[in-house]
């Protein structure tokens, strides 16, 4: 990246003010080029630890070779924010902190990937990544008679905007609340003010974006009195508890997961309807090891009659391998034989098993994607809808 013979320290200057001086810990012991999973792609060749070196000698984001740069473009967005890395560092560098800094002023300058392009600019106009009118927001929603927050409620449901949009994920939405209805839980939807929670898109580097979208929610939040958040996304939940307290956003927040294993505890549903399958769980990244939440997916599906729940060898809790889909991931193309997907959809399918379990959107789509391209037999779906099925009429 760059030309290591001509360090550039006003370029390595701006870099370490954006928020990238965790570089500065980094002693190149290569620990984290092994557990990227990158490392699992045959053919690429990702050395996160080059990343902080070149930071460090400012060696970044200074060629004027168009070869040079488009290369760098790729490579600078090949990181996924998984913290695979981050997790086992015996420096305690956090590589996607350190690579958002790099990333804003790529933004900024608009070197960014084409498709990151759209969804910024879709953030500033539409309020979410999926250029699709703010209007529409809860259209999945109308035939379902669900109440808009109102203070008295105890959940405000932020639903996602890969939820609200998508055509197929607003299953996982659908089943939710059919879940939350049958539980007799107070809750309410935010309706279609709702921005996206910007989380996917300030590791992108978009932090004017990140910034406009959260204010715009926690300005919702102190309109409507909402208090307590449920999220369907992991990345949501990641960016409630973590991005927004800097802005002054302090709400309390669980991921649905989190409820649906309380209220089986709680005896306020009991799934009666045998599913008998063969089900494998797989372990979001920002779920599991950015908010440790990994024991309460599994009790919803170990609940569950009839299921036989496996896991992936070697590679799960802590050790699971990233769908791809973070730091903008979710909107980036990568040529085949490049997809992190591929990979942990191959790892799912050796299990046996007939379902691919998932507790986070961006999981879905991504697997759904390399199930259908690569020919695996195995049918993706979210705990929500596994769980909405085995709750008798």
């Amino acid at each position: 990246m760059g030309d290591l013979l001509i360090p550039d320290f006003e370029i390595r200057d701006l870099i370490l003010e954006y928020g990238s001086k965790e570089a500065l810990k980094c002693y190149q012991c290569g620990m984290c080029a092994a557990l990227c999973p990158w490392y699992q792609v045959d053919g690429v060749d990702f050395l996160v630890y080059q990343l902080a070196q070149n930071i460090k000698l400012g060696a970044v984001l200074n060629s004027e070779d168009k070869d040079v740069i488009a290369h760098e473009v790729t490579e600078l967005y090949r990181c996924v924010g998984c913290d695979a890395c981050y997790d086992q560092c015996p420096r305690g560098l956090n590589i996607a902190d350190m690579l958002r800094a790099v990333r804003r002023i790529m933004v900024e300058s608009e070197s960014v990937p084409g498709p990151l392009r759209t969804t910024i600019s879709s953030l500033y106009s539409n309020g979410n990544p999926l250029s699709q009118p703010p209007e529409k927001r809860t259209d999945w929603a109308k035939d379902l008679d669900l109440p808009a927050f109102q203070p008295e409620m105890e959940y405000a449901w932020f639903t996602c905007c890969t939820v609200d949009y998508d055509p197929r994920c607003q299953k996982i939405a659908q089943a939710t609340a059919e879940i939350l209805k049958r539980a007799g839980v107070s809750f309410g939807i935010l309706g279609n003010e709702q921005s996206c929670c910007g989380e996917a898109i300030r590791k992108a580097g978009a932090e004017k974006a990140f910034k406009q979208v959260a204010e715009s929610n926690i300005k919702l939040f102190e309109k409507t009195g909402a208090k307590k958040l449920l999220t369907t996304s992991p990345h949501c939940l990641n960016s409630f508890k973590k991005d927004y307290p800097e802005l002054d956003g302090n709400c309390q927040v669980i991921h649905m997961t989190q409820l649906f294993a309380r209220l089986i505890e709680q005896g306020e549903i009991t799934p009666k309807k045998e599913l008998n399958k063969r089900v494998v769980y797989h372990d979001p990244c920002t779920l599991g090891r950015q908010n440790n939440i990994y024991e309460e997916p599994r009790q919803v599906l170990k609940n569950i009659p009839g299921l036989e729940l496996v896991e992936i060898p070697e590679f799960n809790h802590e050790n699971s391998v990233c769908c791809g889909g973070g730091s903008g991931g979710l909107w980036l193309e990568w040529p085949k034989g490049e997809r992190l997907a591929d990979v942990r959809a191959k790892q799912a399918a050796d299990t046996g098993a007939q379902i691919l379990a998932v507790a986070c959107p961006y999981c879905l789509t991504m697997f759904e994607d390399s199930v259908k391209t690569m020919n695996l037999d195995i049918q993706v779906l979210d705990v929500a809808e596994l769980l909405a099925e085995s709750l008798e009429p």
